[in-house]
């Protein structure tokens, strides 16, 4: 069943035909970039619905995994989400202003500052996550349990071959 990519990828051949083999990896990123993008905007609608953008949820979402007291410092948040420093302070501003965080001093390191889920972020990113564990059900509702074993695999089994900003830091 051909899609546009492979349409694109035709056009590579006819007019440089000395790329060969090698236009398999550009219908492969192709392909993970439109996944990326299609299935980026379904889950930003759910997430919406809730009042957060995906970025927002993320950081709430690592805060609820952390466990009790759901408290994380802002260089192991922007390690975890492959954040700068920059863009995670941006996001713990927007969710502190909406009441969803917390920042204080912390008392083992004075320099440094816990970042805690507020109870308001708790009962969002609760709210949220059912939905939106649903909706990436739905997504993958094309392929059959095997199959998102396989791609699972492989995805886990690329990401390993690959330099990773957030461990190399």
């Amino acid at each position: 069943m051909p899609d546009e990519i492979d349409g694109f990828i035709e056009q590579w051949r006819d007019e440089r035909p000395d790329l060969g083999a090698d236009l398999e990896a550009m219908a492969l990123f192709g392909r993970l970039g439109r996944l990326a993008a299609v299935a980026g905007a379904a889950i930003e609608e759910v997430l919406l619905r809730h009042g957060l953008t995906t970025g927002e949820f993320d950081v709430l979402a690592a805060l609820r995994r952390a466990g009790a007291p759901f408290t994380l410092t802002p260089t192991v948040l922007a390690r975890t989400l492959m954040l700068s420093p920059g863009a995670m302070t941006n996001r713990l501003d927007r969710l502190e202003r909406a009441g969803l965080v917390t920042r204080s001093v912390d008392p083992g390191n004075r320099r440094s500052t816990l970042v805690t889920l507020a109870a308001a972020g708790r009962t969002t990113v609760d709210g949220a996550v059912g939905e939106h564990l649903a909706n990436e059900v739905r997504l993958l509702g094309g392929l059959t349990a095997a199959q998102r074993r396989t791609l699972d695999e492989l995805l886990r089994l690329l990401l390993a071959t690959l330099p990773d900003p957030a461990r190399q830091r």
